[in-house]
Order: C-alpha cells, then sequence, then structure tokens
C-alpha cells in the first residue's frame, strides 16, 4: 500500500531524511516515531506531496509521488499537527467545502458528513463557528476532514493532541476501527498509544530509520533490558552485596532504601531467569520479602536507547 525507497531531503547543508526506506500492508495501522527534529513530518509531508523529496522515492496506493501526485492526494487522507482550518466557517460549511475541493457531488458531501461527525463526534457543534471550538474540537473536525473523502491512506501525525482522557481513548478506538479499511501512519510522542493501537512501528532519529517492528518485537530486541524488581527488609549495602552475587544477576541498582525496606533493581544476565534463587538468598539471609516481580522491558525504554544510540553515533561522526 505505501513503499518508501532511499526517501531523502535536504535543506541546505542540512540533512533531514536520510535514505529513508520502509514499507506499509494494506489495512494496517503503523507508528511512526522519533524525537523532535528526527525528521518524522519531513517524510510525512514528502509521502504527502507537500514537499518534493530531495531524491530517493516512494507511492501510495501504487501512485508515485513525483508523477502522480494528485492521484496520491486522492487516494490519502491527512491530518497535520497544527490543523489549518478557517476559523470564520461553521464545521459543516467548512467540510461542505472541503467535499466541493474534492470534486465530491452533493449527495455525497451529506452522507459524508453525517458520517464523520458522528465518527469524530462533532455532531452538538457541527452548526458551530470554528473559531469559537476548544482546541480538542479543532483537532476532531481536521479528523472528520481526513476521512471525509473514504481515502484507502490515512496519515495522522499528532491526532491525540489537545484531547482529553475521554477523547483520546475514544481516538484510539476510532484509530484501531479504521485499521482494515484504512491503511494508517500515526505519528506520535505518546508511547502507550503506539503499544495501544499499532500493528507495527518504525522508530526514526536523525533522519534515519533505527529500528522497526512489532511493539514486542522492539521490546525484546535488546538484551536485558527486562529487570526484577526486589523489595525486602535489609540493610542496604548488605542487601546489595547479597544480591550481587546470585548467579545470572549481571547489574544491582539500589533504588531507594530508608531504616526498614530497600528496593533494588537487578539486571539478569541473558537466558537468566533470577527470581527463585534472588528470593532463597534474600530469605536465608533473615530479610523480611515484602515483593519480588518480574518488570518487561518497555517501549519507551527501547524508544530511549536507540535514539540515544544514534545521537550518539552522529556525534562521533560528525566533523569537530
Amino acid at each position: 500500500m505505501i513503499a518508501v525507497s532511499e526517501l531523502t531531503k535536504v535543506y541546505g547543508q542540512t540533512l533531514a531524511v536520510d535514505r529513508v526506506s520502509f514499507e506499509v500492508a494494506r489495512g494496517s495501522i503503523v507508528g511512526f516515531l522519533g524525537p523532535n527534529g528526527a525528521g518524522k513530518s519531513t517524510t510525512l509531508k514528502m509521502l504527502t506531496c507537500y514537499l518534493p523529496p530531495t531524491s530517493g522515492g516512494a507511492s501510495v496506493n501504487g501512485f508515485d509521488i513525483f508523477k502522480q501526485s494528485e492521484q496520491v492526494r486522492e487516494n490519502l487522507g491527512y491530518l497535520p499537527e497544527n490543523t489549518p482550518l478557517y476559523p470564520e466557517m461553521k464545521v459543516e460549511e467548512y467540510l461542505d467545502f472541503r467535499g466541493r475541493l474534492r470534486k465530491m457531488d452533493r449527495a455525497t458531501r451529506r452522507s459524508r458528513i453525517d458520517y464523520v461527525c458522528d465518527r469524530c463526534w462533532l455532531a452538538p457543534v457541527r452548526r458551530r463557528m470554528i473559531s469559537h471550538l476548544s482546541k480538542g474540537f479543532r483537532q476532531r473536525v481536521g479528523l472528520a476532514d481526513a476521512l471525509l473523502h473514504d481515502p484507502p491512506v490515512l496519515i495522522l501525525d499528532e491526532p491525540t493532541v489537545g484531547l482529553d482522557p475521554t477523547q483520546i481513548r475514544e481516538s484510539r478506538k476510532l484509530i484501531r476501527e479504521l485499521g482494515g479499511k484504512h491503511t494508517v501512519i500515526l505519528s506520535t510522542h505518546i508511547l502507550p498509544e503506539v503499544e495501544a493501537v499499532c500493528d507495527r512501528a518504525i522508530v526514526i532519529a536523525g533522519g534515519r530509520i533505527v529500528a522497526q517492528g512489532t511493539p514486542e518485537e522492539l521490546r525484546t530486541s535488546r538484551r536485558m533490558t527486562a529487570r526484577v524488581l526486589v523489595e525486602c527488609r535489609g540493610p542496604k549495602q548488605d542487601v546489595e552485596n547479597a544480591l550481587a552475587r546470585v548467579s545470572g544477576v549481571g547489574k544491582v541498582e539500589m533504588l531507594n532504601g530508608d531504616s526498614t525496606y530497600v528496593t533494588a533493581a537487578l539486571r539478569p544476565k541473558e537466558g537468566y531467569d533470577i527470581r527463585e534463587e534472588v528470593a532463597r538468598t534474600v530469605i536465608q539471609n533473615g530479610w523480611p520479602l515484602r515483593e519480588i516481580r518480574l518488570e518487561s522491558a518497555t517501549l519507551e525504554e527501547f524508544f530511549v536507547q536507540v535514539t540515544a544510540n544514534q545521537a550518539m553515533a552522529q556525534t562521533e561522526t560528525s566533523p569537530t
């Protein structure tokens, strides 16, 4: 559905996007992750034909972004991070205007406006001026516009910005429901959003793709990311020394300690399940054990690690 090959964008002396390549299967929901300035928005703008690439290429639903930009626009709906709207228009007037720009006939416009107002929770405000709406409602108007012509591809840049917790939950539910019928690229800084909604994730840093896969594959792709948390009552230094001697423990980090209970985070060596031996060690030392649990690797931990590694690599290779 979406195929990107060696896509590159240069601004003057700045390499914003560096030979990015990836594919998005039909009907899937893909999260596009990266820190500020990583090249996410620039990549999306090239895919939507808002920016021309310096080199490389891409196709959307079989149409080339260089040679068939009009067909590309017809086949996708785009919600930018800062939704451009006409504040002097009413919501349904704006959507009708956007439908006419897309050459939709009157009956189709009416039917689709009713549909998107219902799906995007705009029915109570559809006859209100956009200038009188909150940021959250304006974001919903932008999403309704992206859905208006029922495109096979949706590109959503930070779609839940400005929404309250209930609206965020409903928006995530809507995006999940859109998957299958629509192919969705979701650019976001909210990592739980990727885990809740996306089939796959692509991580970009420094203009390059540094990782891609399912959220579970990304969480488990770095060694020693899981850790065992142990809370017991005992002398902090004695607990640390005893746990460091347990077979299979690679690293001990004391998270806190007071006059009663201490908490230690243990990084196991690859292939070791250290929980039984740790519990036995604590009990043999006569320290009351309050808790022991395995804390799985998180997508946030993975994200921080790979983006930090990329930043370090760029610093090492940049000219001084």
